[in-house]
């Protein structure tokens, strides 16, 4: 932390004229005695909506409307002879709405499916909105324990978002008021309920160099405990209740169906964890680490996991380093509990989906297993170098091994003979499982690169970055009951999720160039091409999104030493994805929001100053 104040205002829209957001962050640092400080950051940040769709498509298809208010807290108070006590905690409070697909009004299949005609004629649009609050404090204190450093602290976290549903109606609801005598009437705004996640984490370190064994030893180990609560909260009846039975209105409010008592869930568990780090300097130019963890967890057993690493330094500009690690990750609390009903767009037409949780019914029914950790195995291998004073480069290379990767099912229907009748009952049209149901090898490569010149009468740094990541599933595991049935258990679809969910490949290339009180960037983003799956299918050919640049562009001028104006853009020459159908895509549009997004070019202007 540093002493003073910074300020931080800006403001920018797309090139469409929508989408307009706004940014006021400020920041201030105060000493506390010789050794002490405190600081406080605000931020208040607001974002308007953005529509992309077509003028004939009863739809907003573009960015949530958003509104950020955030404020962290952070300090440090000496004690005694080296101690001392620190702190930090944040907490952040969200609104967002989210517009989700567009119901026809008269004239469509929507009506009484999924609209009445005495509330929305012309069609109408449901908005999602979300209320999350996000926050966390860690507290600790360090001090020298004889020849030991030693740090003891907490941490809590905790964030919830409850849903409320608006611009909607329950068309069950409605078509019962319809079929009374009434004239097809239903509430327009429900609480659909929500979740909460909180994470308690203690933490008890200590560590020591050792400067009279080898070259340098540096010896770290430490305890750690950790509890987790994930609990869902139903909504309100009229968000997911089915008020005129079988056929007619569908059930819940449009848009997203609140959570339902069956869904409920106050689920915990805990795990504590030993683990040690030695770190060596064999010679001056050979460094070992090698570090261990051992955790137990209350649902999953126990796991021992290491890491090795080495680091050759040939010299002052050459550096070769590699490393070995094994690793386990337990399924976490919100893929075995989480539940929800939730309608989709399939080929443009409303599907309910059921997610449903492992260990459940309608899983058990399927003969979804109980989920199990996933393992890992990595491997790294890379180097530095900077062969002048002005030209510095780093490449690594990675793999990682996955096994039993949790990952989500493909969609289960009504046609399946094992929970078929199960969905009909529930009046859902399609099922989704978590499940450890593929092995995947995960290969990649990173290289940056800067280079400093001299050009004119100003200063140009000039960067390189590349990533290649490549994904593949080596094999699907499929449960006795499920053999034969790979392609349900991962679709296509889902299987290009995993693999081709971001490009495999992408650049950036940036020029900085400062000359007195005036600066400049130029950047250019380029994503390699993805291929995505469609709803229908083979024979259907499969999405193919062509490689593309995006272009970004700034200048800066510094006002006085503690001030700086910047206008940019970003996307300048408004690049978006290769045109699709949109029946296939996953949100119902010409192009998913991929590469470049699906907003075009934008622009902006900030102003910081410190004092």
């Amino acid at each position: 932390s540093k002493p003073g104040c910074e300020v931080v205002l800006a403001a920018g829209q797309y090139s469409a004229g929508d989408g307009e957001n706004y940014l006021g962050s400020s920041y201030c640092g105060f000493e506390v005695g010789e050794r002490g400080y405190i600081s406080i950051t605000g931020e208040y940040a607001e974002r308007g909506r953005s529509d992309r769709s077509e003028a004939d498509n009863p739809r907003i298809i573009g960015d949530s409307q958003v509104e950020n208010k955030t404020i962290y807290l952070n300090g440090n108070l000496p004690f005694g002879e080296g101690g001392e006590f620190y702190f930090t905690g944040g907490y952040q409070d969200r609104d967002a709405s989210s517009a989700a697909f567009g119901r026809g009004g008269l004239g469509s299949d929507d009506i009484p499916s999924r609209n009445s005609a005495a509330i929305y004629p012309n069609g109408f649009v449901p908005f999602i909105d979300g209320e999350l609050e996000d926050r966390f404090v860690t507290v600790g204190a360090r001090h020298d324990v004889g020849e030991w450093h030693a740090d003891l602290s907490t941490t809590y976290g905790y964030n919830d978002l409850l849903y409320t549903i608006n611009n909607t109606l329950n068309a069950s609801i409605a078509n019962r008021d319809l079929l009374t005598g009434g004239r097809g009437l239903s509430p327009t705004s429900f609480d659909a309920g929500g979740f909460s996640f909180s994470q308690n984490t203690t933490n008890l370190d200590f560590s020591r160099y050792f400067g009279d064994y080898l070259n340098g030893l540096n010896i770290a180990f430490g305890l750690e405990r950790r509890t987790e609560n994930f609990e869902i909260f139903a909504g309100e009846s009229g968000s997911f209740v089915d008020a005129d039975g079988a056929g007619g209105g569908n059930a819940g409010s449009q848009g997203f169906p609140g959570f339902q008592p069956g869904d409920e869930t106050d689920s915990n568990r805990h795990s504590w964890a030993v683990y040690s780090d030695f770190e060596a300097e064999m010679t001056e130019s050979v460094t070992v680490n090698l570090a261990t963890r051992y955790e137990d967890y209350s649902d999953f057993g126990n796991t021992l996991d290491g890491k090795l690493a080495l680091a050759f330094r040939a010299n002052d500009y050459w550096t070769v380093r590699g490393s070995l690690s094994t690793g386990f990750r337990a399924p976490s609390l919100q893929q075995r509990f989480l539940s929800s009903t939730f309608t989709d767009f399939i080929s443009g037409r409303p599907v309910d989906v059921l997610l449903a949780p492992n260990g459940g019914t309608v899983a058990n029914a399927a003969g979804i297993p109980a989920l199990t950790e996933e393992t890992s195995l990595g491997y790294t291998l890379g180097f530095t170098a900077r062969p002048t004073d002005y030209l510095s480069l780093t490449i690594d290379a990675y793999r990682i091994d996955i096994d039993d990767r949790i990952v989500l099912s493909g969609r289960f229907d009504n046609s399946d003979p094992s929970i078929g009748a199960i969905l009909d009952r529930l009046g859902v049209g399609q099922a989704q499982f978590f499940v450890n149901s593929v092995d995947t090898e995960t290969q990649g490569l990173d290289l940056t690169a800067t280079l400093e010149n001299e050009v004119g009468e100003g200063q140009l740094l000039s960067t390189l970055a590349f990533n290649y990541n490549q994904t593949e599933v080596q094999r699907i595991k499929a449960p006795s009951s499920l053999v034969g049935r790979e392609d349900v258990l991962l679709s296509e679809r889902e299987r290009l999720f995993i693999e081709q969910g971001a490009p495999r490949r992408k650049a950036i290339v940036g020029f900085d160039y400062t000359r007195a009180a005036w600066s400049g960037n130029l950047k250019f983003i380029y994503f390699g091409s993805q291929t995505l799956g469609t709803f229908s299918g083979l024979p259907v050919p499969n999405a193919e999104y062509r490689p593309g640049v995006s272009t970004d562009l700034s200048l800066s001028y510094s006002v006085t030493e503690n001030t700086k104006l910047t206008v940019g853009g970003a996307n300048i020459f408004d690049k978006t994805p290769s045109r699709q159908d949109d029946l296939e895509t996953d949100n119902g549009f010409i192009y998913d929001s991929v590469q470049f997004g699906l907003n075009g070019a934008s622009v902006y202007l900030r102003l910081y100053s410190k004092f």
